[in-house]
């Protein structure tokens, strides 16, 4: 049998059209736009050249009877230890294309079940690099609210759209495999075998968003298999971004030495990547058959210096002769 888990991370960022709702009721969405209005988009997705300059919208709907004023801005994206996308703290200042977002107002108003289609502007650095940079247009409100302990906070809710840009220039999709790690626990029962746990984490090592499958082999002496993991899904990774991926295995036999042989294969979009490949390998002595072969070879020693007293014991007794002299 087979178990998989992935490091957890709590993300409390909405980052696609679906409304936030607080606590009091006030509900709104965000979504790619245009001037005229949704184009259907779920992110924004677009490419550009170091120095080039480009326009987009967002569509803030406001979903409540009363008008609303949002806090917009742009900021970075990042993958979570879990893999998911996630933006930076409202407190946190964008270096990469957060800041190169530019919006004509810090804050909007939008009337009673409204939508408005504000504008920004994505300047791209001429030094820019080359490959996928994230982030996100963010709409915020800040409201005071009564917490558990009757104090009063103040709580920021965040609603974002995704921003995808690709700079031109020479790209590098690679994805690296690190700390591969394994550990071995034999059952009580030696017929049923062990648990094998293979941890090892993915890196995004290149400059594009990368997703794929990773899947691993365990081996005995002279490559023999003794289980192999179906292929798992990796979730897109950002340059930069890494998960640590747990795989368990049930069942696999003690063979002194276990390997494990752990497969990656990239994916960009629709096209498949060169696979990577990583190996470690971990004691595994089968202590119940090590016993079992010790009594025996124990029991069989006992037995000989038995049989052996025994044909002592049953051998007569040789006279010995004495010269007497009168």
């Amino acid at each position: 049998m087979i178990v998989r888990s992935v490091l957890a991370a709590v993300l409390l960022l909405f980052l696609t059209p679906a409304p936030a709702s607080a606590a009091d009721g006030v509900r709104w969405s965000v979504q790619p736009s245009t001037a005229k209005g949704p184009d259907g988009r779920d992110y924004i997705v677009r490419r550009a050249a170091p120095g080039e300059r480009l326009t987009d919208y967002i569509g803030i709907t406001n979903l409540t009877a009363k008008p609303l004023t949002f806090s917009v801005y742009g900021t970075d994206a990042y993958t979570t230890d879990d893999g998911s996308y996630a933006l930076m703290a409202a407190a946190q200042k964008p270096t990469d294309v957060g800041s190169w977002i530019a919006l004509a107002a810090s804050k909007y108003t939008v009337p009673a079940n409204t939508r408005l289609d504000v504008p920004f502007s994505i300047s791209v650095p001429a030094n820019a690099t080359p490959g996928d940079h994230a982030g996100g247009v963010v709409t915020s409100i800040a409201q005071e609210q009564t917490g558990a302990d009757g104090q009063k906070v103040l709580v920021d809710q965040r609603v974002a759209a995704r921003v995808y840009l690709t700079v031109a220039g020479a790209v590098a999709p690679r994805l690296a495999i690190d700390n591969v790690r394994l550990e071995y626990a034999q059952s009580a029962n030696p017929a049923a075998g062990g648990e094998m746990t293979v941890r090892y984490l993915v890196r995004n090592a290149g400059n594009l968003r990368l997703s794929g499958t990773g899947s691993v082999k365990i081996t005995g002496p002279f490559g023999w298999t003794l289980a192999k993991t179906e292929a798992m899904d990796i979730p897109e990774l950002l340059p930069g971004g890494s998960i640590t991926i747990t795989e368990k295995i049930t069942g696999v036999q003690p063979t002194v030495r276990l390997a494990a042989d752990v497969d990656v294969r990239p994916v960009y979009f629709a096209e498949q990547l060169p696979a990577v490949a990583r190996s470690t390998s971990v004691w595994a002595w089968p202590w119940a058959l090590i016993a079992v072969v010790g009594i025996a070879l124990l029991y069989v020693v006992l037995r000989l210096a038995r049989r052996r007293a025994r044909r002592r014991r049953s051998q007569p007794t040789p006279l010995i002769a004495k010269d007497v002299t009168p």
